[in-house]
């Protein structure tokens, strides 16, 4: 018999805590196989502050950190200056890095700190009951937006993309999303990329995920991809915005 097919090393044999159609499992496999492809199970750490993924360690076949709502970003620059031979990775959801955490993720992106972001973008709180994120699209609904989003009240949605490609040390920045395989695909080459240029020691690099995330938005998992693909990636535009030459 040929093999065709086998689960990746890098995710424990547990089921998840997440959602039916929640993008999380996804990603969480992608950053996984990425690490197993490259040999680098036995020497990569990740650190995930609050939210959805404040389980990941229970998936996660590396060593893993917790960290304080937001604070990801100072706790992997500690571990990589004291471990320069490590690959070192935060996974953080919106609610997190673009609010709390913005001023944390945009200082390791000026020191140009040699760790990779995996910034899980699903314009939502998740874990603490679908609050409105600073990523939150105008017009969408919310558990503090019940009417939905509006400018006058909360401004137009952070775009984390855009805004650290403006930084000289953010060496990598691109987004993808997770609704079909071929954008999958694009989305595992982007992670293979962020972690060359990590191990290269160019500089701070970063990868969105647009994603799914069905119970908070009140849809159904195959029409929570459509509204990725139709309304996220409209105002999100999937794409790169800055890499550097190896």
């Amino acid at each position: 018999m040929k093999t065709v097919f086998a689960p990746t090393s890098g995710m424990t044999p547990v089921d998840t805590s997440y959602c039916p159609g929640c993008s999380h499992g996804i990603a969480h496999r992608i950053i996984m196989e990425c690490l197993e492809e490259r040999g680098a199970l036995g020497r990569a750490i990740g650190v995930v502050p609050i939210g959805c993924a404040i389980n990941a360690h229970h998936f996660m076949n590396v060593d893993m950190c917790e960290s304080t709502h937001g604070r990801a970003p100072a706790i992997a620059a500690g571990i990589r200056r004291v471990h320069p031979d490590k690959l070192v990775f935060t996974y953080q959801g919106d609610g997190d890095l673009a609010s709390i955490g913005a001023a944390e993720i945009v200082h390791a992106a000026h020191r140009g700190e040699k760790f990779t972001t995996f910034f899980i973008n699903n314009a939502i709180y998740g874990m603490t009951g679908g609050q409105m994120a600073p990523t939150t699209l105008i017009g969408q609904r919310a558990t503090t937006a019940v009417d939905g989003r509006t400018v006058e009240q909360a401004g137009m949605p952070l775009r984390v993309c855009e805004m650290l490609a403006t930084i000289d040390m953010a060496v990598f920045v691109e987004r993808v999303m997770l609704t079909n395989p071929a954008q999958v695909r694009r989305a595992k080459a982007a992670v293979h990329k962020a972690l060359d240029i990590q191990e290269a020691r160019k500089g701070f690099t970063f990868v969105e995920f647009l994603s799914a995330c069905p119970t908070n938005w009140g849809y159904a998992p195959v029409d929570a991809l459509k509204w990725v693909e139709e309304k996220m990636a409209a105002y999100y535009p999937v794409k790169n915005f800055r890499t550097v030459e190896l």
